[in-house]
This record gives C-alpha cells, structure tokens and sequence, in this order.
C-alpha cells in the first residue's frame, strides 16, 4: 500500500470523526489535532478507526507521536512495512 492509499485512508478516518472539515486545508506539518479540534475522545476514536481499516496496532505509548497528518502517515507506513514484511 502507497503512502498516498494511507494518506488517503487517514483522510478518510478523519473526515469519519469530524465531518465538517476540509481536508484540502490541512498543513500536513502542523498539529493534527489543533486543526481539526479534536478532543481526546475524538482522537481515540480516530486511531481506532486506523486500527481498524489498517490492522495496525497503535500501542498508547506511540500517541504521543502522532502530532501531525505527516506523523500519522509516516508511522502507519512504518507499522505496515514492520507487520507485512513489504
């Protein structure tokens, strides 16, 4: 799977949890969260949500990792290399 699938994947996770934004605005370099103002539940439900679409585990000891759209596609691309041997 290309980054641009998981980008898309993500986008579409998001978009799940907050139906009103505009994906197209998104910096991919700033805080995901801010842009988005999602609070803790939120942001929860949407990693579930990757979990789910992807079959990647997101151990909560990563959380904090994923500050931003890039940070998120990035780790998902490193996760699925890691579990799918690819």
């Amino acid at each position: 799977m290309s980054d641009a699938e998981i980008r898309a994947i993500v986008l579409a996770a998001l978009l799940a949890i907050a139906p009103e934004i505009d994906t197209a605005e998104l910096r991919p370099d700033r805080p995901l969260r801010r842009q988005v103002d999602l609070d803790s539940m939120d942001w929860l439900n949407f990693l579930l949500g990757l979990h789910d679409k992807l079959k990647v585990e997101i151990p909560e000891s990563d959380y904090a990792r994923l500050v931003t759209l890039d940070d998120v596609v990035a780790y998902l691309v490193r996760a699925r290399e890691t579990s799918y041997g690819q």
